[in-house]
């Protein structure tokens, strides 16, 4: 925890990639906090700012598994951002697990769910000055087919539709954050998946902090120019 009473409150919230679940073992041990990009996104903001992991293996959007309680973020959603006040930034990165074949979602159904997230920034977060945090949508990395355990690891969840549904998201979720008035960044740009075909490549953790932690830089240079 950080302790500095001035530091900027960032919160990431998000599902397996998000907390840290690597692509290449298969028992799916959690990476160490310094190796998964949430970690490496602290150690690049610096003291001055207070890195909060919100990640939930198989987190959705706003939809329920039959079997599996609490995965549905937006329930969950409202009482963390009141929990962790003040919250200056706040970092969404979901969908992927929207496109499980028992959910038939398509990515217009996504980036609208993701719209009502904003909706609750608005009514439920506030920043040190009152005011609404900062949002950040991020657009997941797209599903790999191709790599070698993707089969084996996602236990046909995932069919060839929705590979092809997590190439267009990015579109859609910029049109969301375009229409909303916040802030966007494509994980895909800078990271991929790695051998499950499913969760982040040991070396996109990195770049993923970095493009990030820029983004973050960019969406406060006013906030941080007011208090200086």
């Amino acid at each position: 925890m950080n302790i500095d009473p001035d530091a900027y409150t960032v919160l990431c919230f998000g599902d397996s990639n998000t907390n840290g679940i690597p692509s290449d073992d298969e028992d799916y041990v959690r990476l160490a906090a310094d190796v998964r990009w949430t970690g490496r996104l602290q150690a690049l903001l610096g003291d001055g700012f207070h890195v909060i992991e919100e990640g939930l293996n198989g987190r959705t959007t706003d939809v329920d598994y039959a079997d599996r309680p609490g995965c549905n973020g937006r329930p969950y959603f409202a009482p963390c951002l009141r929990t962790h006040h003040p919250v200056d930034v706040v970092v969404i990165m979901l969908g992927t697990n929207d496109l499980k074949t028992q959910f038939d979602r398509s990515p217009e159904d996504i980036a609208a769910a993701l719209d009502g997230y904003i909706d609750d920034v608005d009514d439920n977060a506030a920043n040190r000055d009152g005011g609404t945090p900062r949002t950040i949508l991020v657009s997941p990395i797209p599903l790999d087919d191709t790599q070698p355990m993707f089969a084996a690891n996602t236990l046909g969840a995932f069919d060839a539709a929705a590979v092809d549904k997590s190439r267009r998201l990015s579109e859609e979720l910029l049109k969301v954050a375009r229409a909303r008035g916040v802030h966007f960044a494509d994980a895909a740009t800078v990271a991929r998946a790695g051998g499950d075909g499913l969760h982040l490549r040991l070396d996109g953790h990195q770049p993923l902090a970095e493009l990030v932690a820029t983004t973050i830089q960019d969406a406060l240079a006013d906030l941080v120019a007011a208090h200086h």
